[in-house]
């Protein structure tokens, strides 16, 4: 290797040298700024927590987990509430049906298939319904109750059991 070679080598691998120091730097100042911003985001400074305290205490106090309310019966529980969306009938099908229905897997009925369907249909819809709220064991299978998806509401279950009838009329 010549000595221009070795020459240019030697400042490539100064350069990145250098650069790996810059770096190193940067990371280091960034991480004492970020720490110091940090700390003042906190506000853990007592004078900085009973201004806050003083400020919302027109309209009322915190308690974080663990303290105990200065005044128990004003206490209010804040829970957002839970409202349940009743699904359809095609919506219920495609989460809780589809998987025996579609393949007629457990001797289940296949979706738009009237010779399975017909016999059943047959025995009426207050039989059909009952058997897909409660479960159901025949000779052909077995149907579990509400599909297995007990999180289903009796009515979201009938609405799937008219969709499924629709399919074949």
């Amino acid at each position: 290797m010549s000595s221009d070679d070795q020459k240019n080598i030697d400042l490539i691998l100064l350069t990145i040298g250098v650069l790996i120091g810059i770096a190193v730097g940067i990371f280091v100042i960034a991480r004492d700024v970020s720490n110091d911003n940090m700390e003042r985001m906190q506000r853990v400074d007592a004078r900085y927590q009973n201004a806050v305290e003083k400020r919302i205490k027109p309209f009322g106090s915190v308690v974080k987990d663990g303290e105990i309310a200065a005044d128990p019966a004003v206490v209010a529980v804040v829970e957002a509430p839970t409202a349940k969306v009743a699904l359809t009938g095609p919506q219920v099908y495609n989460q809780a049906c589809l998987a025996c229905h579609g393949g007629g897997i457990a001797g289940a009925p296949k979706t738009g298939d009237a010779a399975d369907w017909n016999a059943r249909i047959a025995k009426g819809r207050d039989v059909l319904n009952s058997n897909a709220i409660n479960g159901f064991m025949g000779d052909k299978g077995m149907m579990p109750a509400k599909g297995g998806a007990m999180t289903l509401s009796d009515e979201e279950v009938i609405a799937a059991v008219d969709y499924l009838i629709e399919q074949v009329q």
